[in-house]
């Protein structure tokens, strides 16, 4: 298991809060879900799950 907890930069943080802001539908959850699945797949992991949970993370909605 992986576990992390980390300060962001300012700006990056910045960036996220006014992305949900404007995204409702999105949370922090699932915005950093998205991107780490989409760094690891562009990075070449080659894993049906990891595919699963980036498109549903970029597509899905949250009720």
């Amino acid at each position: 298991m992986v576990s992390f907890q980390t300060p962001l930069p300012g700006n990056l943080h910045a960036a996220m809060g006014q992305f949900i802001e404007q995204h409702p539908q999105w949370d922090q959850y699932r915005l950093m879900q998205a991107a780490l699945a989409g760094f690891l797949l562009q990075n070449g992991v080659q894993q049906r799950d990891l595919t699963r949970r980036y498109i549903s993370s970029m597509f899905g909605r949250r009720g």
